[in-house]
């Protein structure tokens, strides 16, 4: 079963210098509908004006990832992290027993536009962590290129959790095919452009989300990047 969700269904908050896109219910949007979707909590699509960020916060038995589609974030954390995280890069913050981090866009002049992302960790209580690792577009040019996985394969960031999560970049003829287990869950995040999902058309902010299907199809890219989640049920 192949279910869409557009981009306008998602929940909108403006508070000024954030603007920012639930695909789960979070802060002050609720839909009992949207809660998560297997261990998948929080896809937020994320615009920070320049000069402003996410003052220092904590978070506890949850693995974050950030995905930046352009400008930069700088992040500081109270395990002695300090880093600039730009296009291309990908972020994996393991918060176990606590941590605490703020996330700032020091640009004078540029919005940043990024993907935060939260997927429930299958241990809890954990020594915090932190990690974060370049992928070009080359390594996600027609093809989906792994970035996170509980096992760190093929280079990808290592998150405590049951998930995988892939990268692509399609256009024109480009495809990829992706065997699925019937018994777990996937989830389609198109960040821009257009993309079929197994035939079924996404424009940019709309996910797809995949339950008891055997396989994942991505043809007729327009300029498309394109996030896949492999979860648990």
């Amino acid at each position: 079963m192949l279910t869409l969700r557009h981009s306008a269904e998602r929940g909108y908050a403006d508070h000024g210098w954030l603007k920012s896109y639930h695909s789960f219910s979070f802060a002050g949007y609720h839909d009992p509908a949207h809660m998560g979707f297997g261990n998948l909590r929080v896809i937020n699509e994320d615009r920070i004006a320049p000069g402003t960020g996410f003052g220092t916060h904590g978070h506890r038995d949850m693995e974050i990832i950030s995905y930046v589609m352009s400008g930069a974030i700088g992040h500081k954390d109270s395990i002695g992290n300090g880093a600039s995280i730009p296009p291309g890069d990908v972020q994996r913050m393991s918060a176990g027993r606590g941590i605490m981090h703020s996330e700032f866009n020091h640009a004078e002049d540029s919005v940043t536009h990024f993907l935060q992302i939260w997927i429930q960790p299958n241990v809890s209580g954990i020594d915090p962590g932190y990690e974060q690792k370049s992928f070009t577009d080359a390594d996600k040019r027609g093809k989906l290129r792994l970035v996170a996985s509980p096992d760190g394969t093929e280079g990808s960031v290592t998150i405590h959790a049951d998930a995988r999560l892939y990268a692509g970049l399609f256009d024109g003829g480009e495809e990829a095919r992706l065997a699925l287990d019937l018994k777990r869950k996937t989830y389609v995040q198109l960040i821009r452009g257009e993309l079929q999902v197994n035939g079924q058309l996404l424009k940019t902010g709309d996910a797809a989300k995949l339950e008891a299907e055997s396989f994942l199809h991505l043809t007729s890219g327009k300029d498309a990047e394109v996030l896949v989640f492999d979860l648990s049920a």
